[in-house]
């Protein structure tokens, strides 16, 4: 490649970097604007743990709230949602979790007997997990003997 070729290469390609450095981007601060917008809009307020996200997070957080956990259009039902919060906030634990889905569960219907049993199978679960991982069980063995049970089980219903 002759040398003026190459200047001309050169040029084309420190120019293509220096336009895509004059494209400004979708900046952090007008998303997280709208989407703080939109959570006081939606919960009335916008609750301090939100605004512990960096700007560039809260949007894709409060989509992910919203599109899963507070859609009434989803195969879950919001009372469903919150038990398992609740369930997997005793497991985590989550102080703050715990509170939460539990006056959500509460909020969609759940009455406390509902929730106690929540509890009591998340603490089931893990149970049987630490028995089961502490022993290594093993995994095929396990899921053999569990599709018998379910079968016979299935076979006395009909």
């Amino acid at each position: 490649m002759t040398k003026s070729k190459l200047n001309v290469r050169s040029f084309v390609i420190a120019a293509g970097i220096g336009a895509l450095f004059t494209i400004t981007p979708a900046r952090a601060e007008d998303a997280s604007a709208a989407t703080y917008k939109d959570i006081e809009a939606t919960l009335g307020s916008v609750p301090d743990m939100f605004k512990t996200l960096p700007d560039v997070a809260i949007a894709g957080a409060w989509a992910e709230i919203k599109g899963v956990q507070l859609n009434p259009k989803t195969a879950l039902d919001g009372k469903t949602k919150e038990l398992m919060g609740l369930a997997v906030a005793s497991q985590i634990p989550c102080q703050y979790c715990i509170y939460f889905h539990t006056e959500a569960a509460k909020l969609n219907g759940a009455s406390d007997e509902e929730i106690k049993e929540t509890i009591a199978m998340a603490a089931i679960v893990r149970h049987w997990s630490t028995i089961l991982n502490g022993s290594q069980v093993d995994l095929a063995t396990f899921k053999k003997q569990t599709d018998n049970v379910f079968a016979a089980v299935k076979a006395k219903s009909q």
